[in-house]
């Protein structure tokens, strides 16, 4: 490392790696999918999270994981302290979990694996390298109809407030299905979360309510994961503004396996490996995010894409002193710069 006349040393600019996890159990599926459909993938979450921390350590990567405030009880007696009295009216009420879900539950987390993860968020918490961010406390849809700022500030509050009482302070936020919404980031801001994990700049990554995800968008979607139809979406700490809270905007989703499309395999993993490269010889970052429920059907299938990425991660770190940092790290860089 060059040094000043001053022995300031010099930091020499080289590429990150982020990667972030949307931390949610059967919250964020719900209003989607039941127990009885996908159940077995979120009951997996038990043996898959341990298993990516693992990974993790092993290859020595920081992971930022955005975790629904609900998963820090252990039972619902332990959550109902933290329930705001400002809830959601969305327009349609199946969105809401205080409807009529949340009074259905009444056993404790070793019992019930769909909705208390209190002992995982203990596992996070023993390995340093691991952010505990915030992925909202009820999994927040911001640009539903029928919410309100007054609504979302009291669900922020909840979910700071939960995870302190886990000695947990949160810096970084995901936007429950990406739905970023412009006007609440001064409330963020007010709550002490430093920065947010964006969207990539294309269109069809543009964030919009659940009625305005069309066949199309979805379809292209799906076709961007495997062919390069909008770049790699990289991008460098200059880029990024310092007024907080500062947006970490995602380069690709990791999508979890398909049997229907095990012929694609090779594709979907090339796109990232580039796009990884792509960052490292390019002094950028490449953000990299999943669920970690995503990974609880073809458990092999999926490790060993993870795998192939975090040897990958190494080898850049050998040749291009490539970076793995987490969302606040990120956001420190920027704020110090």
């Amino acid at each position: 490392m060059q040094k000043s006349k001053s022995d300031k040393p010099i930091t020499q600019p080289t590429g990150k790696f982020v990667i972030s996890l949307d931390f949610e159990l059967m919250w964020g599926v719900r209003d989607r999918k039941s127990i009885e459909s996908y159940g077995k993938n979120i009951a997996a979450v038990k043996k898959v999270l341990p298993k990516m921390v693992s990974a993790f350590d092993k290859h020595q990567i920081k992971g930022t994981w955005a975790t629904v405030g609900f998963l820090f009880a252990h039972n619902k007696q332990a959550l109902t302290p933290f329930i705001p009295e400002h809830k959601p009216a969305y327009s349609d009420i199946n969105l809401s979990p205080y409807a009529n879900y949340l009074k259905g539950l009444e056993s404790n987390e070793s019992e019930d694996v769909y909705h208390f993860a209190a002992s995982l968020i203990d596992i996070l918490k023993q390995h340093p390298n691991q952010e505990v961010a915030s992925h909202t406390f009820s999994h927040y849809y911001c640009l539903e109809p029928g919410q309100t700022e007054e609504d979302f500030e009291a669900d922020i509050k909840a979910a700071i407030e939960i995870a302190k009482a886990q000695g947990v302070e949160l810096h970084s936020l995901v936007f429950p299905r990406n739905q970023f919404n412009e006007t609440y980031l001064k409330i963020i801001n007010k709550h002490g979360i430093d920065c947010y994990r964006g969207n990539e700049k294309v269109w069809f990554q543009n964030a919009a309510k659940r009625e305005d995800e069309g066949m199309l968008k979805r379809g292209v979607r799906l076709l961007d994961s495997y062919l390069n139809v909008s770049g790699h979406h990289c991008f460098s700490l200059e880029e990024l503004s310092a007024q907080r809270p500062i947006n970490i905007p995602a380069s690709r989703f990791l999508r979890p396996f398909s049997s229907k499309l095990k012929l694609f395999e090779s594709l979907r993993l090339k796109r990232i490996l580039k796009g990884m490269t792509h960052a490292a010889k390019t002094n950028t970052v490449f953000h990299l995010w999943w669920h970690p429920h995503n990974f609880g059907s073809n458990q092999t299938e999926n490790f060993k894409v993870l795998d192939r990425i975090l040897n990958h991660y190494k080898k850049l770190n050998t040749l291009y002193s490539f970076e793995s940092v987490s969302m606040n790290e990120i956001a420190k860089m920027v704020i110090e710069k």
